[in-house]
């Protein structure tokens, strides 16, 4: 089994250390980076499997450099993306997911939790065995699961990991309504708090992708103070 390799984005040189050390001691190569600027010329440099990104950076804000993730071209741009988020604030969380963050961890934290959420997300990013159908057909709407593609009329859509994920999960349960933690639990296979609000950013992107019309969806519809469902007949 081949080491992955983590890059971490972090100014706090103390809390990098000792997280750098536990994430070795559990199988990992972590290189770590104090600056935003020092962390995307490393990206570019050196692929790597995940990177952690805090948002408090000293020289460009972690939402600018997700953004720049984002927009690297190849893999590199495809990374996914842990962001160490400020407890309590949930605006920095939601603008990070709109920004294709594949999941976030509020400090301070325990280092065994952030092992946890890495390894999930890895997990996501890079599926196990192939289902029995890979490639999920509703109307114009293909979702390849084992080339982890979405396609709408022939044309691909974007997702992050995560989305894809959660749109995976509800495209194999069409028709059955789902509550926003039953989705969670689902693809980070943890429960997690139903009113994480984070969900319903993502749902947003997922729509906004694979959608004709927003303000009258047709695949995702939100069935109010549930959650979601995945509609079964399509055009």
């Amino acid at each position: 089994m081949s080491t992955h390799h983590l890059l971490m984005i972090e100014d706090d040189a103390r809390l990098a250390a000792m997280v750098g050390e536990y994430l070795t001691q559990s199988g990992f190569a972590v290189t770590h980076m104090l600056d935003g600027a020092s962390g995307l010329a490393a990206l570019q440099d050196k692929p790597v499997d995940l990177v952690v990104l805090d948002l408090m950076l000293p020289d460009i804000d972690g939402l600018e450099v997700c953004r720049r993730i984002r927009a690297l071209p190849g893999d590199a741009g495809r990374v996914p993306v842990l962001m160490l988020t400020a407890k309590g604030d949930p605006m920095d969380r939601i603008v990070g997911l709109e920004l294709g963050a594949d999941d976030y961890l509020p400090k301070p934290f325990e280092p065994r939790e952030l092992l946890a959420r890495i390894r999930a997300v890895l997990r996501r990013h890079q599926p196990g065995a192939a289902p029995e159908h890979k490639v999920l057909r509703f109307g114009q709407l293909e979702i390849d699961r084992d080339a982890r593609t979405v396609t709408v009329g022939g044309q691909p859509a974007e997702l992050t990991s995560y989305q894809f994920d959660l749109l995976v999960t509800l495209a194999e349960r069409a028709g059955r309504v789902l509550t926003r933690d039953q989705i969670m639990e689902a693809v980070r296979g943890r429960e997690l708090e139903a009113f994480d609000r984070s969900i319903d950013v993502h749902m947003g992107r997922i729509r906004a992708a694979i959608e004709a019309d927003l303000k009258n969806p047709k695949r995702i519809l939100t069935v109010r103070g549930v959650g979601y469902v995945f509609a079964k007949n399509q055009e």
